[in-house]
């Protein structure tokens, strides 16, 4: 009997392996592609994947800047986390649950678009396939990094369960009802079986060990159902996204808000 495991690649992207001054920056050119050839590295892709295990390009956009993160620098890790997390606002900021984005948040959603347009002049490869947490900051950032590139109608977003933040006790991390969501974003389809209510969010904090859980599940469905397509794009957190690092073996990387990490992924088999 076989079991699935997943794998970084290597030796691509200067954050492919822990760097001393991590992170370099939210979009770097290239997005931090070593060899600063988008043809070469399309080329090397392919060849890959004719002669091994399966490889996926993953490029994982972390949203901009909600309210919620406005509120944890103001009140500072500890006192966020031991009191303020739980609560929906202090009477200036609100930010549960399910906050906006902020201006600056809106803006950085602007450059990460920017971005892509800069990087696919230079023939960057347009992930065919998107993923979407279901919290309102995912999906807005989707929404402006996307907008005028794909279009939603011919590729619309997958809104995943799994694709969302580090869950519980937190209000900020608690979403809206699946018709909120469809109201706001009626381009984006939901997974089979995605419920009205947030069934997932407790009063108790997701733990890490199921965070991974939750990143291999999300990795397992990318490799299952995108058996022909080989760049995607996931809207997420920094949450999930560091359970995905965690998982292929790479370990955290502090990604800014609004930042994109590209990271190639292999599947392996073990018996």
């Amino acid at each position: 009997m076989s079991s699935v495991r997943y794998q970084i690649v290597p030796g691509f992207f200067i954050q492919d392996t822990k760097q001393d001054n991590e992170p370099i920056g939210p979009t770097p050119p290239f997005f931090g592609l070593i060899s600063g050839s988008w043809s070469l590295f399309r080329t090397s892709i392919e060849r890959l994947n004719g002669q091994g295990p399966p490889r996926k390009v993953l490029f994982l956009g972390r949203h901009g800047q909600g309210w919620h993160n406005v509120a944890e620098a103001k009140y500072r890790t500890k006192s966020w986390d031991e009191k303020w997390a739980l609560l929906d606002g202090d009477g200036e900021i609100i930010w549960g649950p399910d906050p906006l984005l902020t201006a600056l948040g809106e803006e950085q959603a602007v450059q990460a678009h920017d971005a892509w347009k800069r990087e696919i002049d230079v023939g960057a490869p347009i992930p065919t396939r998107f993923i979407c947490s279901p919290m309102h900051r995912a999906l807005r950032t989707y929404e402006i990094s996307w907008g005028d590139i794909v279009s939603a109608k011919e590729v619309p977003p997958l809104i995943l369960e799994n694709a969302r933040e580090h869950y519980g006790e937190h209000t900020c991390d608690k979403r809206r009802t699946r018709s909120e969501i469809a109201r706001d974003f009626p381009n984006h389809v939901f997974e089979d079986g995605f419920a009205e209510e947030d069934v997932l969010w407790t009063h108790e904090r997701e733990t890490y060990d199921h965070i991974d859980e939750r990143a291999k599940a999300l990795l397992d469905t990318i490799f299952t159902n995108y058996t022909d397509h080989t760049y995607i794009s996931i809207t997420g957190h920094s949450g999930i996204f560091n359970g995905i690092f965690r998982v292929i073996g790479r370990g955290n990387y502090p990604l800014p808000t609004g930042g994109i990490f590209v990271a190639v992924v292999q599947q392996l088999q073990e018996m």
